[in-house]
């Protein structure tokens, strides 16, 4: 399949966390190569700087993804306006670095209710007319964070994990069936942003990456890992890799962006 699928690039984009950071450099990116961008954010001010930055293409629309039923009147006013989304990136998330002795139920399942809950919600959403036409792309922003937490980060830590398994989960449920709804996880590596770190990488550099992994549509992609610029080969055990140098298989190169 070829990489900037003309179906993508002349349908409607949703970016979630389009206020700041890599979803204002994703929203700006993808205008940049004439697709039309739909961007989520909770903050107005944000919206309209990302507005300003990308140019007519992107439509900002003020809505909380934690908000499941703000969600669903978001998607289903992009669909009159816009039309149907082809493409949905889910990069909103919060990262609030509190210490679990001082976080409480409430204000962790609120991380979870962002990072999770909001990828859940605008997947549901999307999927609504993408099952219909049996075409589609979600890319899911992901981390490192479940696998090597950080201190003051269980609920982001968490959050972040879990949204990595509904990837999963939602491939398990809709692979066979929907082969052509490409989803996959893609990790933007430590970024210079709010939630990031100061010495971190450019977002502008890390959105030329994510914009050309979105725009791939390939059902070989689903379930795959891409890390910045390349993909992560699955790990293979030790029967695995007995069993390949018994047949001469050589491992399959990773791809790269």
């Amino acid at each position: 399949m070829s990489r900037n699928d003309p179906r993508l690039l002349q349908g409607v984009v949703v970016v979630t966390g389009a206020g700041a950071g890599l979803g204002r450099a994703l929203s700006v990116e993808l205008v940049r190569r004439g697709v039309t961008v739909a961007g989520f954010g909770r903050g107005e001010e944000g919206l309209q700087q990302t507005a300003e930055l990308a140019g007519a293409a992107f439509h900002p629309f003020q809505v909380d993804v934690s908000d499941s039923r703000a969600v669903d009147a978001a998607f289903e006013k992009l669909t009159l306006d816009l039309g149907d989304p082809v493409l949905l990136i889910n990069n909103a998330a919060v990262y609030p670095r509190r210490d679990l002795l001082d976080e409480t139920a409430s204000s962790f399942m609120a991380t979870v209710g962002v990072n999770l809950g909001g990828v859940v919600a605008c997947t549901q959403a999307a999927l609504r007319s993408m099952a219909q036409t049996g075409f589609g792309r979600i890319v899911n922003v992901s981390t490192f964070a479940d696998m090597f937490p950080l201190p003051a980060s269980a609920a982001y830590s968490v959050s972040k994990g879990a949204a990595r398994i509904f990837t999963r989960a939602a491939l398990a449920d809709l692979g066979d069936r929907f082969p052509d709804i490409v989803i996959n996880d893609w990790m933007p590596g430590m970024l210079a942003t709010k939630i990031g770190v100061p010495d971190g990488l450019d977002p502008a550099q890390s959105a030329i990456w994510g914009a050309e992994m979105a725009l791939w549509h390939d059902p070989s992609l689903s379930g795959t890992v891409f890390e910045r610029d390349h993909e992560i080969p699955p790990s293979r055990g030790l029967k695995g890799r007995i069993k390949d140098a018994l047949l001469l298989r050589r491992p399959v190169p990773a791809r790269h962006l």
